[in-house]
């Protein structure tokens, strides 16, 4: 029986959830939604919050600041209410409205930016605004999510370790491509370990992250609009962009055997569904999911948000059909 005196100590890393009846291939979901921060983001926060601890950063009268398009901000928000900091948490019009409030919930001030930068799109806009916080109050602790190495080593450390325990013969890993972290961690282990396990990247339509031109965007997680500097192309073998138009379809279709998923999960299952089907042969294939799908109630499962920005189409059991063929 566990028993807990802080919520970061807490996390599922050992639930996956077999989609072979609902994706018709043989893939695994690994399941990172199961602690109090709701994501896999806990794990990043809580290597970067201790490691500015260690290297003396962070003081009692310190105040956390971090851009965050959600799920990072609910780790950070919590981890900070239950040490006593104050935390800041910048981010733009695209956040669900159930992370502000659970942001609020936790005692969190928070920042939304709504007018893109010229050059980096929200996500430039929310990095110059942590930027301008900074240097008008030198109490402002940035851990600075995007060149942390501390994001990547958490899931060096824990998140690919698990995966290998569990599948010794794991054939093919598919991440999201969000800060990288997730994505280089798990990739760097399998790398120096030097096990025969293919990396693909999920990423979003519409992302800068693997060269491609930024466009609009609508649902938070995965993609961005600036190159992520924790990324390095070498460790990863294949690449797979998904519309949000498929994030949503994908979604949907879980949810109608019983797995609410967030809008990332939705993209990783998507992405990792069109590359297996590209196969001629069975592998053993992994799936992170990184988050749950309470926070998307009012957006990628309110049918009037769907209409709105992707059209009437997109629900519709006939597109749904086609789509899963």
């Amino acid at each position: 029986m566990p028993v807990i005196s802080t919520p970061q100590e807490f996390n599922q890393d050992d639930l996956y959830v077999d989609l072979e009846a609902i994706t018709e291939h043989r893939l695994f979901l690994k399941c990172e939604g199961f602690n109090f921060a709701g994501s896999i983001k806990l794990k990043a926060a809580t290597a970067m919050v201790e490691a500015a601890e260690r290297d003396g950063l962070l003081k009692p009268d310190s105040i956390l600041v971090e851009s965050s398009s959600g799920n990072l901000g609910v780790a950070l928000s919590m981890i900070a209410a239950s040490k006593g900091y104050r935390f800041v948490c910048v981010t733009d019009s695209r956040c669900n409205a159930a992370t502000r409030l659970l942001l609020e919930a936790l005692g969190s001030q928070i920042h939304v930016i709504t007018e893109p930068s010229p050059t980096g799109g929200l996500l430039g806009a929310r990095i110059d605004h942590v930027r301008a916080l900074c240097a008008s109050d030198d109490r402002h602790v940035w851990l600075n999510q995007y060149t942390n190495p501390n994001n990547h080593t958490a899931h060096y450390r824990t998140t690919a370790p698990a995966i290998a325990r569990a599948f010794p013969d794991l054939d093919v890993l598919f991440i999201g491509a969000g800060t990288t972290g997730t994505l280089m961690g798990c990739a760097r282990y399998f790398r120096t370990r030097q096990r025969p396990v293919r990396i693909v990247a999920i990423d979003s339509e519409g992302s800068a992250t693997f060269g491609h031109t930024p466009s609009r965007r609508m649902i938070p997680g995965l993609g961005t609009s600036i190159r992520p500097p924790l990324l390095d192309t070498s460790y990863v073998d294949d690449v797979v962009h998904v519309s949000e138009a498929e994030t949503i379809r994908t979604c949907h279709r879980l949810a109608r055997h019983g797995f609410v998923f967030g809008g990332s999960t939705g993209t990783v299952v998507s992405g990792a569904s069109q590359w297996l089907a590209r196969q001629d042969q069975e592998v053993t294939a992994v799936a992170i999911a990184p988050d749950l799908g309470e926070r998307y109630l009012e957006t990628v499962y309110q049918t009037g948000w769907v209409q709105d920005f992707y059209g009437g189409d997109v629900l519709r059991p006939q597109t749904a059909t086609a789509a899963a063929a």
